[in-house]
């Protein structure tokens, strides 16, 4: 099971916190499946533009580490794996969708509209 590097190392929330959003990929996996899950991990693999196998495998290891996401595996042939977000990962939509609101005001280039879709835009 992954185990996060820092884990022992945090000394505050807001630590913690920035240690869950952290990276390229996590809030961008974390919006994917507010707006459609359960998600397959092809269907993220697709809609994911730019991100590695290996990638967003570790990736989806962390946030389930994290307790943000669920994987839940089928016995069927062919294997069927989906993904969705937890009751912690889908509070912190609203939280994600602020810090965008923030950033859009101080970073005119990236707007609400180039982020991905969100059901609490």
């Amino acid at each position: 099971m992954y185990e996060p590097k820092l884990g022992k190392d945090i000394r505050c929330p807001l630590e913690y916190g920035l240690r869950l959003f952290g990276g390229k990929w996590k809030t961008r996996i974390i919006c994917l499946l507010s707006e459609n899950q359960p998600l397959r991990y092809s269907t993220l693999r697709t809609r994911m533009v730019g991100i590695t196998d290996n990638m967003l495998a570790t990736t989806l290891k962390e946030l389930i580490a994290d307790g943000m996401v669920s994987r839940q595996s089928y016995e069927e042939v062919p294997p069927r794996v989906e993904y969705a977000l937890t009751e912690k990962g889908t509070s912190s939509i609203p939280l994600i969708h602020t810090i965008c609101e923030w950033s859009s005001q101080y970073h005119t280039d990236y707007t609400m509209s180039q982020c991905q879709v969100c059901p609490y835009k």
